[in-house]
């Protein structure tokens, strides 16, 4: 009874999420009666939330239970898993994420329904009007295409198992944090949609969205930061971010999210851009549901992309056809409605968060050109790839112009600049770029260009991300500030990461037999033998590594596992995590003389990547934690 329970609850959520859809439309052409109807979608957009969640659950303890009369189970479980990868693993799928999606999404509308006070209710009932829209496609989804709840008979003695690669800790973190943040562009594209509606694109509008905006960039920063670690450990490639199209279909609303915040901050603190910020909402949805269709439609072939029937991406492209397109076209009626709002200078905070946000567009296009430009081709039957030189070249010049402005902008002022004094200001941080450049090239091994200046410009990046600090007394700062900072530090922390690792890595493939050594940087690895070991749903082989460095000494045990529940041989590889990098390791196959070949990569300050990602995250929720404060002052007075 728990499955019907389930997909009853299912039903309702989406009966209300057409009834929310049709009372806001309702109310806002209403003679009669229209605030009465306006004022009942808030308590329908919560019920139906609490429905998304109740269906979640109920999925989660069908999981728990290993109820194998349930496909969805039967599919993606085993009794004998551990219970982390039961409750993980009923979002480790197409149906059970889903569903994770459209929980999350109900949630989200039910949280703008209960808290947002600040917009004129008939713009409030309109972007609920259209989160309801988005979320009864979704419904019809799960409930005609992607049925978590559906039955199976006879059913199974046990499950199938699921993917080797998803049984890991990070499937209980990365995929809600990521759908997090898709499920808050959505919200910020209902607010956008509401506006354009009532014809109320203005500050107010832009206040109300910009914690939504903030949350979601947020949750996509740590997703995305969670992921690439995720993939980094488990896959054994010793790369932190390969450009594999669905790596690809999560940046892009990241890129589109950045751009988004910067233009509702403009919006929201000076009045100006009001028809980019709607038009930027509108694109940053749009890249979520391009990302989704790429996951789901079949089409991709990725570690990372669900495997299901084209008929389903079919329906996704539906959805985001009737989404996207539709707010186009209202977006088109519209814009005229919109007006120019308050005028600035092109030397000012304002011109430089502009050219932040063209920048960023750029990049985003050539990450969309790039993604889906070979599944373009394929449909007219050639086949090409488009890989890391491609992305590295064409994004990476642009990427590092986008640091200079991202520095700069913090010092500009609001309105109107002189550039003299801009330069001025910008002393530090050109000098400390300028020294860590002829540092680089005096002392460091020959790098690439681009590595050579990304570390440089890191450093410059880092010196004036703490600049709008000077002078000022640090503990009446607000949070904001410090969450601008902190976030601004934290691309510098990453990017002087990414750049140490492209230039200083070292790798070594080798087959070593019982106790021979090899190098590799700095470290002497001595190989000392294999040994069985045995998990909780798999067993394998266990190499006992000695790694030796300035008189101290690590144990690394890489593993190759072999599970049975599905028949799959996974490498596992093991870390030494220090001060100043990593030392990366995994075991590799049998050569037929004795010897196992063994794959080690020494990693300087890699680590500053994921590092940095987090102060980028923890600098959005300072802003975050800023923003909301006031709202909360005033929603108690």
């Amino acid at each position: 009874m728990i499955a019907e329970a389930g997909l009853a609850a299912l039903w309702l959520a989406a009966s209300l999420a057409l009834l929310q859809l049709a009372l806001a439309a309702i109310g806002l052409r209403a003679q009669r009666n229209a605030d009465e109807l306006l004022v009942a979608v808030r308590p329908v957009a919560i019920v139906q939330g609490a429905l998304a969640v109740v269906a979640m659950l109920l999925l989660i303890v069908l999981f728990q239970q290993s109820d194998m009369s349930v496909k969805l189970v039967a599919t993606n479980s085993h009794s004998a898993k551990p219970w982390l990868y039961k409750v993980a693993g009923a979002w480790g799928n197409h149906e059970g994420s889903m569903l994770l999606w459209v929980t999350i999404l109900g949630l989200a509308g039910a949280a703008v329904a209960r808290f947002e006070r600040q917009l004129e209710p008939r713009t409030l009932a309109a972007t609920l009007g259209a989160q309801g829209l988005i979320a009864l496609g979704f419904y019809a989804f799960l409930l005609f295409s992607s049925n978590p709840f559906e039955r199976l008979s006879p059913a199974p003695r046990d499950g199938q198992g699921l993917n080797p690669i998803l049984q890991d800790p990070g499937l209980a973190f990365h995929p809600p944090t990521l759908y997090a943040g898709y499920v808050g562009l959505s919200v910020a594209f209902s607010f956008a949609v509401g506006a354009l509606v009532t014809r109320d694109v203005g500050r107010a509008f832009a206040r109300a969205m910009r914690p939504w905006v903030l949350g979601a960039w947020v949750f996509l920063t740590l997703g995305i930061t969670a992921g690439s670690y995720w993939a980094y450990y488990e896959l054994g490639w010793g790369g932190w971010w390969f450009w594999d199209p669905v790596e690809n279909a999560s940046l892009m609303p990241w890129l589109a999210a950045t751009a988004l915040l910067h233009s509702v901050t403009v919006l929201a603190t000076r009045d100006g851009l009001r028809a980019w910020t709607v038009m930027l909402a509108v694109v940053a949805f749009s890249m979520s549901m391009i990302g989704t269709f790429l996951v789901r439609s079949g089409i991709l072939t990725s570690v990372h992309a669900f495997a299901v029937d084209p008929e389903r991406g079919a329906f996704i492209l539906a959805l985001l056809l009737l989404y996207i397109g539709g707010a186009l076209a209202l977006f088109a009626l519209r814009v005229g409605t919109v007006r120019e709002g308050t005028t600035f200078e092109l030397v000012s905070r304002e011109g430089g968060l502009v050219a932040n946000n063209l920048l960023l567009s750029v990049i985003l296009g050539i990450v969309l050109i790039g993604t889906l430009y070979p599944i373009v081709a394929a449909a007219f039957g050639v086949q090409l790839s488009v890989g890391p030189p491609f992305f590295n070249k064409a994004a990476g010049p642009i990427a590092l112009v986008l640091v200079v402005v991202m520095a700069a902008g913090p010092l500009l002022r609001w309105r109107r600049d002189k550039a003299g004094e801009v330069v001025e200001r910008l002393t530090w941080p050109i000098a400390a770029a300028v020294f860590a450049f002829a540092a680089l090239v005096a002392f460091a091994t020959p790098i690439g260009v681009l590595p050579l200046l990304g570390l440089s410009l890191a450093v410059g990046l880092a010196v004036a991300s703490v600049a709008p600090l000077w002078k000022r007394d640090l503990r009446r700062t607000p949070l904001f500030t410090w969450g601008m900072v902190v976030a601004h530090l934290g691309l510098a922390v990453s990017l002087a990461g990414m750049a140490c690792d492209s230039a200083f890595t070292a790798e070594r493939l080798v087959a070593l037999r019982a106790g021979e050594a090899t190098r590799v940087g700095p470290w002497r690895v001595s190989f000392a033998g294999l040994s069985p070991v045995i998990g909780d749903n798999w067993s394998g082989l266990q190499a006992r590594l000695t790694a030796e460095r300035d008189g101290r000494t690590r144990l690394l045990f890489p593993q190759s596992r072999t599970f049975a529940d599905p028949p799959t041989v996974t490498s596992e590889s093991a870390i030494a995590t220090v001060l100043d990098g990593q030392l990366y390791t995994v075991l590799g196959a049998a050569d037929g003389q004795g010897r196992w070949q063994l794959r080690l990569w020494w990693k300087p300050f890699v680590t500053l990547i994921w590092l940095g990602g987090t102060l980028v995250a923890l600098g959005g929720a300072l802003s975050l934690v800023g923003r909301l404060r006031p709202r909360r002052r005033e929603a108690w007075t």
